[in-house]
């Protein structure tokens, strides 16, 4: 199930932002990403992460940004020296070339980054802040389940649209297949006929098996059956508390293999066409179940 949340903080001059995601994944995989040192934080992150979510790559982030007042300007002596030599080489050159020169102030040189460089003293405090930090990881990921509970209202209403829409299908072959038992009884007259033909001497053993062959093949009773069935699990699991969703993908799995069978059995349009629509919801189903946690 994908969700998102953030929170910000700040302690003396150190301000940071969190940040969780997710996608979809049918196992458990949560991704850290803390500065330097945060390494104390990991735990704390694996365990309330885990304690809220069951499915999903989650993705955790925490970003660190030091204000230049909790910084100490530090001198670069190597680069200043290069930049120095570097303005002696141009400014001979500029004169050679009959250029004018204008002398650089000390000011210039020391706006250079690279000359004068911010040295973090973020270490002197680290403890402090990234205790600070740690304080609002409950904060965060109770915003993050919020997040996902919203969604999963929404998608609750979607599959209970698509369950709905299979058991309306499942009554549509149920009636079909009253209708077409004229149908097939006309067929297995003719394939009656044909097995006495081409049999030189009547075997009732064998006709009675080849009877029973014929009969199966037809019927779809049980496809239905187990299809009502599923509909039922898959109305009971939407209104069960926890993680549900490795259950449901098992159920999609056998909500496809009865259509499959269905279809196989139809033995006519109208049936054949419902069993394609039966698949075709199930298929989307089965793509929104990914989502559930």
């Amino acid at each position: 199930m994908t969700g998102f949340a953030s929170v910000t903080g700040q302690h003396d001059h150190v301000s940071w932002a969190w940040e969780i995601r997710s996608v979809n994944n049918k196992g458990f995989d949560l991704r850290q990403r803390l500065p330097d040192g945060c390494d104390v934080l990991e735990k704390d992150v694996k365990s309330k992460v885990s304690a809220k979510c069951a499915r999903g790559t989650i993705f955790v982030s925490l970003k660190m940004k030091q204000d230049e007042l909790g910084a100490t300007p530090m001198l670069n002596m190597a680069a200043l020296d290069a930049v120095v030599a570097a303005e002696k080489i141009a400014v001979n050159a500029a004169k050679m070339a009959g250029l004018g020169v204008r002398e650089t102030d000390v000011s210039t040189l020391l706006s250079l980054p690279m000359v004068l460089e911010r040295q973090s003293q973020a270490g002197e405090n680290d403890a402090d802040w990234i205790a600070a930090a740690g304080a609002q990881l409950d904060e965060l990921v109770n915003k993050f389940a919020e997040a996902r509970a919203d969604e999963g209202a929404a998608l609750t209403k979607v599959l209970q649209s698509q369950i709905a829409s299979i058991a309306k299908l499942t009554d549509a072959a149920a009636t079909s297949a009253d209708l077409r038992q004229d149908v097939i009884k006309a067929r297995l007259q003719s394939q009656l006929a044909a097995i006495l033909d081409a049999s030189d001497g009547l075997d009732e053993t064998r006709l009675e098996q080849e009877l029973a062959i014929i009969a199966v093949k037809n019927d779809i009773t049980e496809e239905l059956d187990r299809l009502r069935a599923h509909v039922d699990a898959a109305k009971a699991l939407l209104k069960t508390k926890g993680a549900i969703g490795r259950k449901f993908d098992f159920l999609m799995q056998e909500f496809n293999r009865e259509a499959n069978t269905l279809c196989s059995k139809s033995g006519s349009t109208e049936l054949t066409r419902i069993g394609l629509d039966l698949k075709t919801i199930i298929d989307q189903m089965r793509e929104q179940v990914q989502n559930v946690e």
